[in-house]
């Protein structure tokens, strides 16, 4: 007979969170939800502590999160003040006077096996005018300013695409911190003054608060932000500094009133000299800032460029961010496990910050300790998917800059003839060559995200699939005016983004 206690009866992993914001508290959030059984979960937050707070949009992911904790959909959007998006339109990044959006969504239909972008791309080489982005519902409603949820039936266009929220950052963490709390997570208002090893293994066994209080514990989730107390500070994991392919080491934020007018369901980047302003349209207030390099630009210059830029006054003072862009070589490192900023940073161009501190998070819940031991295999794991997630991002991100015939500054110079990783180049070469986009099955941004990206900013492939060309051009023309149309009607008989905001509390 095994004497063995029974998995309910064994004591429950301690899990201390060092750090709250949005990081933290999806962290604690998420545990609480998923693993009370295994797990007790204690957050340290310092109210003197600021956070980073102006990330205010999302990607279609953190729907699923918000749906995992049970939380209405309604209630969350109306508590953070959230807008629907569609996707992020950018201005001037292929060439000045240029625009694309990024949709959440696809483009046409595939047919017998065959991505739709490679029919239209002979149809093109025919002489047909248009652009991709016409065969895509989720740019025609962003284009009208319409919305309506998607739904579940697989012949309808109305299945095509998804949709992310724009919110107030500042309002999620507190909605998650009550969420929590009201499940069993133990929040300890304190600042951390020291962090004490254990001899032997080189895990963290306590911190202890400047109150003078030891807290103990088994597992550490290191949410402190740029500062890394505990992955950086106290364990040491090595960071991997990525500024050589994206310079922009500085943000100056600022919001400002909504304009009159209909409310966008969509995030715009507009490119600038030194680097890019985001405009982030919420139910109270836009949000904005300039993301820009200060090897090229000084800081006081970027905030009069914001500030010249924005419609209405500032609703505060520009609020000035620093950052270098890259990631931990071990973002779960002995006993302590990086989410959020302490983990890496890449800049809000694809507002990917979230979905990664939310990637991090679920990999800690599939992955977490059986019995509370720390296991080789798992840890390795999940420092291969977090690497795994950071590094696509990264390519993606950079094809943006340097996917640009812009030499009319010396940032967008230094950008378009800058040496780009190995694996970003042999995807733009697939891509040019015979119009395929690199397919994988695990990580962010999938055929239409580098679709739009790509033609967007000008890349035309010399090539398509050859087995569209067994198709009669007549046939294959009279097929993409029937799809046009079909797209064109089904978004007209949606709702105003407006109207679709009117029916959340």
């Amino acid at each position: 007979m095994s004497s063995e206690a029974p998995r309910d009866e064994l004591p429950r992993t301690r899990v201390v969170i060092v750090g709250g914001g949005t990081a933290g508290w999806m962290a604690a959030a998420g545990l609480i939800r998923r693993l009370p059984h295994a797990c007790s979960v204690r957050l340290i937050e310092s109210e003197d502590i600021g956070i980073v707070g102006v990330g205010e949009a999302t990607l279609p992911h953190l729907r699923a999160f918000v749906s995992m904790l049970g939380i209405d959909e309604a209630e969350f959007m109306a508590v953070t003040q959230a807008t629907y998006k569609l996707g992020i339109e950018f201005r001037d990044f292929g060439r000045i006077g240029d625009a694309y959006l990024h949709p959440f969504g696809n483009f046409g239909r595939p047919l017998n096996g065959v991505p739709f972008h490679h029919y239209w791309l002979r149809m093109r080489a025919r002489g047909r005018e248009g652009s991709l982005f016409d065969y895509s519902v989720c740019n025609e409603m962003a284009a009208q300013g319409r919305f309506a949820p998607p739904t579940n039936d697989a012949a309808s266009l109305r299945s095509s695409y998804g949709y992310a929220y724009q919110f107030d950052a500042t309002l999620f963490a507190p909605y998650l911190r009550d969420y929590a709390v009201a499940r069993g997570v133990e929040r300890t208002e304190g600042r951390v003054v020291d962090v004490s090893l254990d001899p032997l293994s080189g895990d963290v066994s306590a911190l202890t608060l400047a109150s003078g209080e030891r807290v103990e514990g088994d597992l550490f989730v290191d949410c402190s932000g740029f500062r890394a107390l505990l992955i950086g500070g106290a364990i040491g994991s090595a960071w991997e500094d990525w500024s050589r392919w994206l310079p922009c080491d500085r943000a100056v934020a600022a919001p400002c009133p909504s304009p009159e007018g209909p409310i966008e369901p969509y995030t715009r980047a507009t490119a600038m000299s030194a680097g890019w302003r985001w405009r982030i349209p919420l139910r109270h207030r836009i949000g904005n800032g300039y993301v820009f390099s200060s090897a090229h630009l000084d800081e006081d210059a970027a905030s009069a460029a914001l500030v010249s830029a924005l419609e209405n006054p500032p609703l505060a003072d520009p609020r000035i961010l620093r950052f270098r862009a890259g990631r931990r070589a071990r973002s779960w490192d002995r006993n302590v496990v990086s989410v959020g900023l302490a983990s890496g940073f890449l800049e809000p161009l694809e507002s990917t910050s979230i979905y990664l501190a939310q990637g991090a998070v679920e990999q800690l819940i599939a992955l977490f300790p059986i019995d509370g031991r720390i296991a080789d295999a798992d840890r390795d794991e999940f420092n291969r998917m977090v690497d795994l997630e950071y590094d696509r991002i990264r390519d993606f991100l950079i094809l943006h800059y340097h996917a640009t015939t812009r030499d009319d500054s010396p940032f967008w110079n230094d950008m378009r003839t800058m040496r780009i990783p190995d694996s970003l180049a042999e995807k733009m070469e697939l891509f040019r060559e015979t119009g395929r986009v690199a397919h994988y099955t695990q990580g962010l941004f999938f055929e239409p995200s580098w679709l739009a990206v790509y033609l967007g900013q000008g890349i035309i492939p010399r090539h398509w699939d050859q087995r569209v060309d067994a198709i009669d051009p007549a046939q294959l023309g009279a097929a993409l005016d029937q799809l046009h149309t079909q797209v064109a009607a089904t978004v007209r008989a949606m709702p105003s983004h407006d109207a679709a905001l009117g029916r959340i509390a």
